[in-house]
Parts: C-alpha cells; structure tokens; sequence
C-alpha cells in the first residue's frame, strides 16, 4: 500500500481546517446529500467555540489507490508544542498562507521547525478569491521566507499551487480557477516521498501524542519508523534519553492489547500495520511523548522531541475564597495537584513546579492562551482555584545578566492609527523593525518587545483601533532585562463587605468606575467589584440600599440606569490583575479579588513591602 503522511501548517486563521473540509469531501469521505458541518476537524467544543484549532488531530483519506494520513495543526504561536511534536511523524508538510497577508509570524515558526527537520513542503496560497489578493507579491514573500530560513535546494523549488479553500479548488498558476481540488492531491502524491522505514527490521515507534481511554487506558499514537506491529506483540518502553543502541535492561515490557489505524474521521481498529503508517497503540503501561517502543531483541532509541521551553508562568492555589466550594466538584490541593501533572502527559510544552508556599503550583506555558485553554478546560471539568498576575520566565546568561523574553510584535492598522499604535507601544520598551505599506490603505508595522509589555496591550489595542486592527506574536529570543515597566494605569473599586449589589449602590459608584458585577449578584469584601476612573484603590459599599422617606416627588423617585458590566474573560482577567490580586475560576463564575480580603491586611502587606525595599 502507498502511504504519505502529510501535516498542515499555517498562521492562525489561513484557512487549514476549511481547506481539510473540502479535502475530506472531495475523497469521498462523506457520502452524496449527507449534511456535515463546517471545520469537521474542529471536534473540540473550545475549539468551535473560539474558532481556532488548538489540538492537532490526524485522518487518513484515500486518494487513487494512495492512503494520505493528513495532520491538522494549531496555526496559533501559544499552540506551538502541538505542531513541533506532530511533524515528528510525517514526511511532507502543506503550508499555507493568506493571498493578502502574506507570511505572518507563526508561518515563520512553523517554516524553520518543518525545513529543519527536512521535510518536503508544497505552498498552498490561499484566499485567491479575496478582492485585496496579491499571489504573485505572496508568492515572492514566500520565497524570500525559505531564502531566509537556509532552505535546501529541493527544498526552494517546491510546488506552488494558489487556491480557495472555501470554495474548494486549487490550481497550478495564479488568474485560473480550478474546478476542484485534484491538483493538490497530485502534488501530495507526486512530491511527498513514501515513508523509508524498512517494513522487515524490528519494530520501532517514537510516540508523538498521547490519548486516553476509560476502557483500555493510555493510548500511545505515533508513525512507525521500521518493523511490524500485530495484537499481542511484545514492545520495550524505553525511557527518554539519549539517541542509540540501550543497555539490556533498560525499559519494561509491555504487551499491545489493542491496535488502532485511521481511516476518514475513524480511529479503526486492526490486526497489523507496518512500517511508514500512523497508528495507536493501547495496554502500554507508564507511556508518555518523546518515548521510544522498539522490538525487545533490538532496543534502539530515537531521537526525542525538542520543544522550545516555556516564556510565561502563573501561580495556581486552592481557592480560599469566602464564596469558594459552592459549585465546584474538584476543590483540594491534592485534586488540583493531581490534574495539572496529569497536564504534562499530554501537553509537551507545559511546565509545573512545586513551590515553597504550601498548596501553590507554578504552571508554565507558551503564551497567556496557552495557559487561559488549560484554565477553561479545568473549570468546564469542575475544577475551583485560584491563579495569579501571570510574569515572565527568566534565564540568566554565561555574565550573570538578567535576561527575559523578547516577542516579535506585527501589527496591521490604518496608516491614520499609525501614531496611536507608536504612543501605546513606546512606554512598552519596544523597538519597531520594520514599516511598510501594505496597499491596502493599511500598514503593518513589526516591533520587538518584552513579553512583559504585551500584558494588557491587546484590549488596550482593540481599544484604540476601535476593534479594527490586527495583531499577532510570536517568541523571538532571550535579551537584556528591559527594566522596569509601567504597570496598570487605573485602580481598582474593593468591596468593604459581603453579602448580595444593591443596584442603587452601583447606580452611585458607574460615575467613577467601570464596573464588573450586576445587582443581585453575590460578593465578598475584599472581592475587585469594579475599575476605578483614577489611579489608586478605593474600598466601596455595593450593599447600600435608599434610605426610606416620606417624600414622593418624581426626583426622589428617579429610575436607575446601569451601563452592562465588563465580561470577564479568562485571558482579560489575566491581564488585568497586578501582583497583589487574584483571579478566582469557578466552573459558574470568574472574580477578581485581593491577596489580602481586609483592609488592614493590605495597608500591612504594603508596608512590609516599603521595608523590604
């Protein structure tokens, strides 16, 4: 049987998972009439919801008589541990980019990890049918992207194909419109090579991702580099190391209960699969990514997988708020202990470390989304806890100097917003690059800047360019400590006491602040109810009820009107709060609060930290 193992990388947003839809459609994975929705691979609900790909997901499909085991990737920067892991298993990558943005930064990232690794790559240049389209500039940016990341030969002249996936056609040059999508499966078919594993040496299998079963336990997905593999069979686990030939002893034993292939959208069960195929395997005791199962006779390992390191960490706690418990199901230190290292079996680029502080963990991630995805999916599965203002992670260099992460910033905005973006970004500690016009009526303008001077911007953003800018990053390296930065602007209305918003109290307090809670709603003293118009915090009533009165005039009796609160999200929240609040997460509701619930706590706590200085 001929295989290609293919997966498909972009920026966020490029269209890969609509372009695996129509891929998918025209293989006849569906059959005629039958209604399928959009972004199949998307089977996610915080993928749906979002409208992102933040897992990679592999089917296979079969294209005249050639099994393509196609990989989806997440396009955005914080997912990037999920895309270096995945081109481990196939030989060929589809790259995609927008026929009017162009190489944005992640196509980069995603370029050099796939040309390091020698994959073979076909452009895709997407969006054609876009009225501001430009494929043939695309096209040149595109080289000159390969140029910069030290392509190969073969590598530089790869096949060009400019497509719609939205409408589902691809053709060979830019001005013709395809009627399907065929030129791309023959692309794949003619310049992807076969897998080169040697179906008659011993089994071996790097294992790329890890899935979970209640029936049958861990389950370890990978592609075979050599051998065979039947029901039954006896494998070495080895353990993560060094490339090469181990020692006898090294490594359990394990037996294969259960063997899986991909056929469509299925996880299929077979008998036997060989070398260059796709597969999962089940009943293997203590598996994690990066791990290597070979033949018990020839135990060599393979090399492991490389993820670049985490830039972001956040302190999680037991929520020990005087509203906490009531609706969680997982609320212990122990619980909370064991689901984030349970975390790291499957999420390669996370980082958790005990700390000193009892009942604290420090989570370390690729991005604020990054970490905000784990926090959704914990609190969707019952989990209550608390988190911290996220901080940046820092490395000191060979002198002794303090280095932090440095970010590549892009930004696209109207060329009359140019000024706005500059006065937001200078106090930021960043450095523009590069400017141009685009000739869209936009530029797009690309910064670098500390991680730490990102914190907050993309509301701050959004605000400015009144939603209609666009804004994308990516880790660019480790640099000089850029010192001290401006913190939040503004401070923060503190409940003085609990109980449940009076709407007359808010009515008072929406003059001087932007408020976070509705009446009704239940609070806690020490609980942020509000953003102050000033700086410096204010403590607030929110109970206080009209006094009664024997006077009924139509002034005394004047109707409230209260402004929608602001939504708290869990990516806003985390920009928000500074070092002595707290985000609470709660399967029903998010809150901020204090470190400190009363008043003298906190006037103490500042006055340890004036000593300590």
């Amino acid at each position: 049987m001929s295989i290609r193992n293919i997966a498909i990388i972009a920026h966020v947003d490029h269209g890969k998972t609509t372009l695996v839809d129509h891929m998918l459609r025209q293989a006849g994975v569906f059959r005629v009439g039958q209604q399928v929705q959009e972004r199949i691979m998307d089977s996610n609900p915080l993928e749906r919801e979002r409208g992102i790909t933040i897992l990679s997901k592999n089917t296979a499909i079969w294209w005249h008589g050639t099994k393509i085991n196609l990989v989806d990737t997440p396009g955005h920067a914080d997912f990037g541990g999920e895309v270096e892991r995945i081109l481990r298993m196939v030989d060929g990558v589809l790259l995609l980019v927008d026929a009017a943005e162009g190489p944005m930064p992640q196509t980069r990232f995603v370029t050099r990890k796939a040309l390091g690794l020698g994959l073979t790559p076909i452009v895709v240049i997407n969006k054609v049918d876009r009225r501001d389209a430009r494929p043939v500039e695309v096209h040149d940016e595109i080289l000159e992207l390969f140029l910069e990341l030290d392509a190969s030969e073969s590598q530089l002249y790869c096949p060009f194909l400019f497509a719609s996936a939205k409408e589902g056609w691809a053709a060979d040059g830019p001005g013709v419109q395809g009627p399907d999508l065929d030129p791309l499966f023959e692309s794949i078919v003619s310049h992807v090579p076969a897998p080169t594993g040697d179906p008659d040496q011993p089994f071996q299998m790097l294992v790329s991702t890890v899935d979970y079963s209640s029936y049958v336990g861990r389950i370890a997905i990978g592609r075979i580099e050599r051998g065979r593999i039947r029901i039954g069979q006896t494998v070495r686990v080895l353990p993560l190391g060094e490339p090469g030939p181990v020692d006898e002893g090294e490594g359990s034993l394990a037996r294969v209960v259960q063997l899986y292939g991909f056929r469509d959208l299925e996880r299929i069960p077979i008998k036997e699969a060989s070398a260059g195929d796709i597969i999962a395997l089940a009943g293997l005791e203590g598996i994690e990514i990066g791990k290597t199962l070979a033949d018990p006779d020839r135990a060599d390992r393979l090399k492991g997988i490389a993820v670049e390191e985490p830039t972001i960490s956040v302190d999680f706690t037991v929520n020990n708020s005087p509203l906490a418990g009531q609706v969680g199901k997982y609320v212990t230190s122990r619980q909370l202990r064991e689901r984030l290292f349970r975390e790291l079996q499957r999420n390669v680029a996370l980082r958790v470390e005990e700390t000193p502080t009892p009942d604290v963990l420090t989570v370390s991630g690729r991005g604020e989304l990054h970490l905000a995805i784990l926090m959704e999916t914990m609190r969707r599965e019952g989990y209550e806890f608390q988190v911290g203002r996220p901080r940046v992670v820092e490395k000191r260099d060979e002198s002794g100097r303090r280095l932090e992460p440095w970010e590549e910033l892009t930004i696209e905005v109207s060329e009359t917003m140019m000024g706005v973006i500059m006065e937001g970004l200078g106090p930021r500690k960043s450095d523009l690059l590069d400017m141009r016009a685009t000739g869209r009526g936009t530029l797009r303008m690309r910064f670098r800047i500390p991680s730490r001077g990102l914190f907050g911007y993309r509301s701050e953003f959004l605000t400015d360019t009144r939603g209609e800018g666009i804004m994308n990053h990516r880790f660019l390296e480790y640099g000089l400590w850029a010192g001290p930065l401006q913190g939040r602007r503004n401070g923060v209305l503190v409940a003085d006491r609990g109980g449940a918003a009076v709407g007359y109290a808010l009515n008072n307090l929406q003059e001087r602040s932007t408020l976070f809670i509705s009446p009704g709603e239940a609070v806690y003293r020490g609980m942020i109810v509000g953003e102050h118009v000033r700086p410096g915090d204010l403590d607030v009533n929110v109970l206080k009820e009209k006094k009664l009165s024997n006077m009924r005039t139509h002034n005394t009796d004047e109707a409230i009107r209260l402004e929608p609160p602001r939504e708290l999200t869990l990516e806003s929240g985390l920009e928000f709060i500074e070092e002595d609040e707290l985000m609470e997460v709660t399967p029903a509701a998010l809150r901020l609060r204090k470190r400190h619930l009363a008043v003298e706590d906190r006037k103490r706590a500042l006055k340890q930290i004036a000593v300590e200085r």
